[in-house]
């Protein structure tokens, strides 16, 4: 086949992304959808922006981020009538993002129904969760009736991210043990084992696991319920603060870990006490994934944080050494995908850059040729 197009909606921005085969043709960026002086006025229009300026001559698929596939979706899958139902029918799940999903689905199928369309799912890689990794401990009859239980998510970002590792390794996928940290805006940490998601960070939302830019991450339910009972804030304070107030700009009043950097360089005890938390919460998931595996041939990091901040990664994994993990400086600094532990350590630590849109055209690519 040739030409695959990935449209991935975020809650304020459209990405999309165009290839041929794995080359990576054009791409670009729609932001700040729905906000006052910002850009178009919702998804629907941006996606329309989006085709309206492109040639699409050629086109033989579109691949569709979909944040929250639930359990019933567990892989890719061509999208028709029911499964655009379906994918609607989990918009409680994903309230800030499954709309804009369908919104772009919807659009596209409008301008191209010709062209086969394909959701790709956030929690689809996390499927092979075992049982025990992804039931919470409460009542099994209210859990089975609101679908109350641990889905994962930046599952694109995890599957090219261990794949990519394996590879960089030189090593057969199905072989390596990998504990992947996706650290954006958003983190998630995971571990992989020989290809499969076996434990993850995010729970029934994205809110659950590592510090993020605006989210806590994990946090004890009874500040919720002391929020209500004692401070009255409304349950959608409550969600607005963990979800929107908390995390880095919740600590230092910033979300961007560059500035938190600078501002601990410069030697701010909040930006130094934020670095401290956001640190120490990734050392104890990759001590918890550590043991969860029982061998680690590597550690990975990726998106932005991931990717750019050497300060972070070498924080959260100092104090590791008895499990073969340690950091070289040197490497720590450079630039592109690359080892950065020292030669013969018994566990690998990388930086990968992330590519979910080649994920996506990837797994679009797999669906159509076998359609």
């Amino acid at each position: 086949m040739s030409q695959v197009l990935v449209l991935n909606c975020g809650s304020s921005s459209v990405k999309w992304r165009r290839y041929d085969g794995d080359r990576a043709l054009d791409h670009g960026l729609v932001e700040r959808i729905g906000e006052p002086g910002g850009g178009p006025k919702d998804h629907t229009a941006a996606v329309r922006q989006i085709l309206a300026g492109l040639d699409l001559t050629g086109l033989a698929a579109i691949g569709h981020r979909v944040v929250h596939g639930g359990r019933t979706f567990s892989a890719p899958v061509l999208i028709d009538d029911a499964v655009l139902a379906a994918i609607k029918n989990l918009v409680p799940l994903a309230p800030l993002h499954n709309p804009a999903n369908l919104a772009g689905i919807e659009v596209a199928r409008a301008a191209l129904p010709d062209v086969p369309q394909v959701a790709v799912f956030d929690t689809a890689f996390h499927h092979t969760l075992p049982d025990a990794g992804a039931t919470y401990a409460i009542d099994r009859d209210t859990a089975e009736r609101y679908g109350i239980r641990r889905y994962g998510f930046h599952g694109t970002s995890h599957a090219y991210v261990s794949r990519r590792t394996a590879e960089l390794l030189g090593r057969p996928y199905e072989q390596v043990n990998t504990i992947t940290l996706h650290l954006g805006n958003g983190a998630s940490a995971c571990a992989v084992e020989n290809g499969r998601s076996v434990a993850t960070s995010m729970g029934m939302s994205p809110l659950e696991g590592l510090v993020m830019g605006t989210r806590s991450g994990d946090i004890d339910p009874t500040v919720i319920f002391h929020l209500r009972r004692e401070g009255g804030l409304s349950v959608d304070d409550i969600d607005d603060l963990l979800n929107h107030r908390s995390g880095l700009l919740g600590l230092t009043g910033v979300n961007d870990m560059r500035e938190v950097l600078e501002r601990r360089a410069a030697g701010d005890p909040a930006a130094a006490l934020a670095f401290d938390v956001y640190c120490r919460r990734i050392t104890g998931y990759v001590g918890a994934y550590y043991a969860l595996l029982g061998r680690v041939d590597a550690i990975t990091f990726t998106a932005g944080v991931g990717e750019h901040a050497a300060p972070v990664r070498a924080a959260a994994l100092a104090g590791l050494g008895r499990l073969g993990i340690s950091v070289d400086d040197a490497r720590n600094d450079g630039d592109g995908d690359r080892l950065i532990s020292p030669d013969g350590a018994e566990v690998s630590v990388c930086v990968i850059r992330t590519d979910e849109e080649r994920e996506i055209a990837r797994q679009t690519r797999d669906v159509v040729g076998a359609a």
